[in-house]
């Protein structure tokens, strides 16, 4: 084998050795990446869970809200509703003379 062709040889080993090394590198930076994709899918999961709970409580108290309404709370929306219906057809009266 000549010295040139040794030489190359020597190249080739280096660089198949770089390749294996920067393979490690590669396959570590994966397992990390992978790691935290499972890490945010988990994260993900737990919020999707805290959003569902927390829609149940509004849902809650809407419902809570809507049944505490007394009874002199409607007769004033009542009354309230019944003034404005008055206020407009007063309108309509006057825009009609």
């Amino acid at each position: 084998m000549t010295a040139k062709e040794h030489e190359l040889m020597e190249l080739l080993a280096t660089r198949v050795r770089q390749l294996v090394e920067q393979d490690k590198g590669l396959r570590e930076q994966c397992r990390d990446l992978e790691a935290s994709v499972a890490e945010r899918d988990r994260q993900i999961t737990d919020l999707q869970a805290q959003v569902k709970a927390v829609k149940a409580q509004y849902d809650n108290l809407k419902v809570a809200r809507t049944l505490e309404l007394s009874d002199s709370d409607t007769r004033n929306a009542r009354q309230r509703l019944n003034h404005l219906v008055r206020d407009v057809d007063k309108c309509i009266a006057l825009l009609k003379a």
